[in-house]
């Protein structure tokens, strides 16, 4: 019997690593993973980032917490070589290099990011059980996802939004003389009123399914004083809104829909001759074998089984999948009926392509 010479690429098992020694390797981060997301979502990396070398009563007292929890918390992250321990004085201090990557209000904050995985935990014995049935959960199913996502999203466009990703759309000087302005799949609605405060000669509406997500928009626009931001909890995909914008955006909401291709047709006819569309959507490939290697890849895949594809199937739709590709997403805005599509990957935002379609 012959032999086949197998790559690391095709069983998916890095170079040099044994699968024990991995999947330990495995158990251990995600372990730190849930400790990363409690230090965030207790303000415990906050209050350290801040602190001088102290003891577990003195962190416990800035972030007011129990003590002993911190303790044992404190005790994770310093195996996790996030915080430096200093046995013979009893004090903790949250390393230099990691301060921001775990706490301040920035992109740089990965801690953020980790919520995802304590939601998913959350959520995991439900989806077992679709993988039986099929179908699929409602967004009613994840606690708190609207925070999290407002939050993750939030981030990205306080820093670039403005100055970065609305330029690519070639619409600034437009904006500034006033046009019709959608956002499809608003969520929280952050995003709507960044461009309306900086943009008040133009007319802005976001669109949401999600009256918590629409409240809060609402919510934020008043405190904002914000008259040109406005909101509606209506579906995408039943939209009839033909020849009334000038742009709309979608910022990573096309795949999570039920029928994408009905969302992309909508917004293709809701736009004026001339019209722009921005779509933010997820940087992959639609073929596996070119995903394999993508750092962030199994995330990717599991974010799709645990929630995308999940809310789409759970809606009856058509369960796209977070990892559509971009070479599918192309297709699919040519097939809506838009012609070239130019996509731009931002270094501030690796893990989204920015896709502009003109009608």
């Amino acid at each position: 019997m012959g032999t086949t010479d197998t790559t690391p690429a095709q069983t998916g098992e890095p170079t040099g690593v044994e699968p024990a020694e991995r999947l330990l390797a495995i158990l251990n981060d995600g372990a730190i993973a849930v400790l990363a997301s409690i230090g965030y979502q207790t303000g415990l990396f906050e209050a350290m980032a801040t602190l001088p070398p102290a003891t577990s009563e003195q962190v416990a007292d800035a972030a007011g917490l129990n003590e002993r929890y911190v303790r044992e918390w404190l005790g994770g992250v310093a195996a996790a070589h996030f915080v430096d321990y200093d046995a013979p004085a009893g004090t903790y201090q949250l390393r230099a290099d990691h301060v921001p990557l775990l706490s301040g209000p920035g992109v740089d904050n990965l801690a953020r990011q980790l919520l995802y995985i304590t939601l998913m935990g959350e959520v995991t014995r439900k989806v077992v059980e679709k993988f039986r049935t099929g179908g699929g959960l409602a967004y009613a199913d994840y606690p708190d996802f609207v925070q999290i996502q407002a939050g993750d999203s939030g981030a990205v466009h306080d820093a670039s939004l403005i100055d970065v990703i609305l330029p690519l759309s070639g619409c600034v000087d437009r904006l500034k003389a006033g046009i019709d302005v959608a956002d499809m799949g608003c969520g929280a609605g952050h995003a709507v009123n960044l461009m309306a405060r900086a943009f008040p000669a133009s007319r802005f509406t976001g669109y949401d399914f999600s009256a918590e997500s629409i409240a809060a928009g609402r919510a934020e626009a008043a405190a904002w004083g914000l008259d040109n931001a406005h909101f509606q909890e209506r579906d995408a995909s039943t939209l009839d809104l033909a020849g009334t914008l000038d742009l709309v955006t979608a910022f990573d909401m096309v795949h999570d829909q039920a029928h994408p291709a009905a969302v992309l047709r909508n917004i293709h006819t809701s736009l004026r001759p001339g019209g722009t569309f921005l779509m933010v959507d997820i940087n992959a490939s639609s073929n596996l074998e070119d995903n394999i290697d993508l750092p962030w890849g199994s995330f990717l895949y599991t974010v799709s089984a645990v929630h995308c594809m999940s809310v789409s199937l759970g809606q009856g739709g058509d369960g796209l999948g977070t990892v559509w590709g971009v070479q599918l997403a192309e297709s699919m805005l040519h097939d809506a009926g838009f012609g070239p599509v130019a996509r731009t990957v931002l270094d501030e935002d690796p893990i989204n392509a920015y896709f502009v379609a003109v009608k």
